[in-house]
């Protein structure tokens, strides 16, 4: 069985940070971990996840009760709830699934006198234009704040210089992940300073839980290899087990209770430690590799089924999503042959506002109800893609539209 998705953490990486829990050195700090990787360091501010830098980024904004956020129609439920803690509205905005992005007559229609900011996605490994976005922004005088969180090509790339914000993720599954940890560039030195000084007043993470979280996904990591996967898969079906849900659920940063509690912390020492070795040794040839199957792959589908975002460039094939008109059939033939896919659990799509029905993202959840994420990563050899395309095609073969 080919799993769905697979760490894109080393063994040795593993056992560096283990090591840093059990033994740890003095390290830099959050105010010199971006020294030595970055070419402009002093805009770059590291944080415990995404939510963390976003949540603290919105107390400093102080943007008035009541205002408007544009966001891509899809996300993860958490950015939504951090919007609604800080008392503003999120208002979604449709997506054109060829670019996974909304179209600009999108974004225009949807500003009223009562938007502040825009929360642009780049979704898939996709990287959306952002120029026009700005252009809009600087017309209206919006802020632009550019999630990239599963966009990230390397520590070349930080972002659009003109977004006010942009915000990168190395949480568990994502590209060069350190299990943990995130970066936000802010353009505003003044309010880079006020999050600084406000994070430096959190309490620091556990290095003992972070400890747990390297062993739990080393088992995880171990799981994922080829023929341990196809047993333990056999075995969830055999004990009737929702070997699908336990998987989404095993990838989850915040379970449970007290949601801000959680991210309100700042990375622990060995945490910051991992993520300035993912990044300084960023594996740049691994990335081409998966970038070019990602482009063959796509052109073995062809015409016969939809990939929605495949057409942007540039496109790091974070995950490899298809459109389909019965994803549970295609999944259960896809199993039989030995792929792992899956529909995810981690994406919403953002309900309007009350008094903005129109604002509904109907083509977002259409999108959502017919997704397929499929197995996809450097280690996949280009027989066995093959192998899977036309898997699909004996299922999938007519095009999705919507």
């Amino acid at each position: 069985m080919w799993s769905r998705k697979r760490l894109d953490i080393g063994w040795s990486d593993l056992l560096f940070g283990i090591s840093r829990v059990c033994f740890p050195l003095k390290q830099a700090g959050i105010d010199q971990f971006a020294q030595g990787i970055f070419s402009n360091p002093e805009h770059i501010l590291a944080f415990l996840s995404v939510r963390s830098g976003f949540d603290l980024l919105l107390g400093k904004l102080g943007l008035p009760k009541g205002s408007e956020v544009l966001v891509s129609a899809i996300t993860i439920p958490d950015m939504i709830r951090i919007i609604e803690h800080h008392g503003l509205v999120p208002v979604p905005v449709d997506l054109d699934p060829r670019q996974m992005a909304p179209n600009m007559e999108n974004w225009r229609r949807a500003v009223t006198p009562a938007t502040r900011a825009i929360l642009a996605a780049h979704l898939f490994g996709g990287r959306i234009l952002l120029e026009p976005i700005l252009e809009l922004a600087g017309q209206k005088k919006l802020l632009v704040i550019e999630d990239c969180a599963q966009a990230y090509a390397g520590p070349g790339y930080q972002g659009h210089s003109g977004a006010d914000a942009s915000m990168f993720s190395f949480g568990t599954i994502k590209s060069g992940t350190a299990l943990g940890g995130a970066l936000l560039r802010v353009r505003d030195p003044e309010l880079l300073a006020r999050m600084r000084a406000a994070q430096a007043g959190y309490e620091k993470q556990n290095r003992w839980l972070y400890g747990k979280r390297l062993l739990k996904y080393a088992i995880l990591k171990t799981l994922s290899s080829r023929p341990i996967s196809a047993f333990f898969v056999r075995m969830c079906m055999s004990m009737d087990f929702d070997y699908d849900r336990w998987v989404n659920r095993a990838a989850r940063g915040f379970p449970g209770e007290g949601f801000f509690e959680q991210i309100r912390q700042q990375p622990c020492t060995p945490l910051l430690a991992v993520l300035k070795r993912r990044l300084k040794r960023f594996n740049s040839h691994r990335l081409e590799r998966h970038v070019k199957k990602g482009h063959d792959l796509a052109e073995l589908l062809g015409e016969n089924v939809f990939c929605p975002g495949a057409a942007n460039r540039p496109h790091t094939y974070w995950v490899f999503p298809v459109l389909v008109n019965e994803p549970e059939g295609l999944i259960e033939h896809l199993a039989r042959a030995g792929f792992d896919a899956t529909q995810g659990q981690s994406l919403c799509v953002v309900p309007p506002p009350a008094d903005r029905p129109e604002q509904k993202a109907r083509t977002a959840e259409e999108i959502l109800a017919k997704i397929v994420f499929l197995p996809f990563y450097p280690e996949l050899p280009p027989r066995e893609a093959t192998r899977m395309a036309e898997e699909m095609l004996k299922v999938a073969g007519r095009k999705w539209a919507s």
